[in-house]
């Protein structure tokens, strides 16, 4: 005769391991199915049931006893369910945010980009000193004094050459405006 559940959930719960494994292999089917009803998804029905049979040990130490352990176990998968819902909901809430920061951000680096290829470009056409101090100021990010040291002129050169790049970079920008 076969031991019934109510009997196998108390000795799984002490810990025989026969009894949780008798357990899992009598009930893994109907867990899964519940799973597969309540989420609605073959996937995440697998991942509950793996949960709810991993779990399965802490919790059958909590089990009472006071109804039928299928009853108690079918409460187990449906609140395995519950918190699968809400953990979804949760990372979808999450999700919308990061969705509309990643929009700005890749909107912002597609505008860089557009802006560093337009002054790579608009570059070309500037004096080779004028080239050479652009690129150190603006490119490496030196300051003057640092440029100046590099390029062997004076850092009031270099103030001045940025001057002149600006205004020659506005003019290219208003030409092609045009």
């Amino acid at each position: 005769m076969d031991t019934p559940d109510e009997t196998l959930a108390q000795a799984a719960a002490g810990g025989d391991r026969v009894a949780f494994a008798t357990l899992v292999s009598r009930h893994y089917d109907r867990i899964f199915a519940l799973a597969w009803r309540l989420s609605g998804s073959h996937a995440d029905a697998e991942d509950l049931a793996q949960e709810i049979c991993a779990a399965l040990p802490v919790k059958l130490s909590r089990w009472r006893g006071e109804a039928r352990f299928t009853t108690w176990l079918y409460r187990v998968v449906v609140n395995a369910a519950h918190d699968l819902r809400r953990r979804q909901a949760t990372r979808a809430r999450a999700a919308d945010g990061w969705g509309d920061w990643e929009i700005a951000r890749q909107a912002e680096i597609l505008a860089a980009n557009e802006a560093g290829a337009w002054l790579t470009a608009a570059m070309t056409r500037l004096s080779p000193e004028l080239r050479d101090t652009c690129a150190l100021v603006l490119g490496e990010e030196m300051s003057q004094a640092e440029a100046g040291m590099v390029l062997g002129v004076s850092e009031g050169t270099i103030a001045w050459r940025m001057s002149e790049v600006r205004k020659r970079l506005r003019a290219l920008a208003a030409e092609e405006a045009r």
